[in-house]
């Protein structure tokens, strides 16, 4: 009996023994797993930490970009109705261009067929002026024909003198212009 006693405390001590061994390790695993645990939270906190830096900041880029978009959306807008009156103005300037140069046809049209009337009133005129020259020289040439005739009859005839005789006169013809 004594050596089985003995043999059981000795093989508690042995289980105690291997029991504090197997506790002493799993309680170093369990801090080594802690620790490891604890470093990679740590980490993992950081990287969250800087993700959720970096979210902030493209939260930020993003507003700034979406103020810049809307500011040049706003320019763009802007632009085109400048655009768009422009060219309403310019459509209005070149109708009232075109307007202005159908006047002037029209006035230049008209101010031919003027000078056309007119140079065919001149022509008129100068025909009528020409055939006065005409008939004013053939006149003369008759005048000086009978004053020398009257010249060489004086003599033998004294009352048939134009100049004695005040009845007599001369009568230029008329002419009718159809102008």
């Amino acid at each position: 009996r004594p050596d089985l006693a003995a043999a059981l405390r000795e093989l508690r001590a042995q289980y105690e023994a291997l029991a504090a061994r197997n506790l002493q390790a799993a309680e170093d695993w369990y801090r080594a797993r802690c620790a490891r645990l604890h470093e990679r939270a740590a980490r993992s906190q950081e990287a969250v930490r800087a993700s959720r830096r970096e979210a902030g900041e493209c939260r930020r880029q993003l507003q700034a970009r979406l103020a810049e978009m809307e500011s040049l959306r706003g320019a763009h807008q802007s632009l085109e109705r400048q655009l768009h009156e422009l060219e309403e103005r310019h459509s209005a300037e070149a109708a009232s261009l075109q307007d202005t140069i159908g006047q002037l046809e029209d006035d230049l049209r008209n101010t031919k067929n003027e000078m056309a009337r007119h140079l065919r009133e001149y022509q008129d005129l100068l025909n009528v002026k020409m055939a006065l020259d005409i008939e004013i020289a053939a006149y003369r040439k008759l005048l000086e024909g009978e004053e020398i005739l009257f010249n060489m009859g004086s003599t033998s005839f004294p009352t048939l003198n134009p100049l004695s005789n005040p009845t007599y006169s001369l009568q230029p013809r008329g002419f009718s212009s159809s102008t």
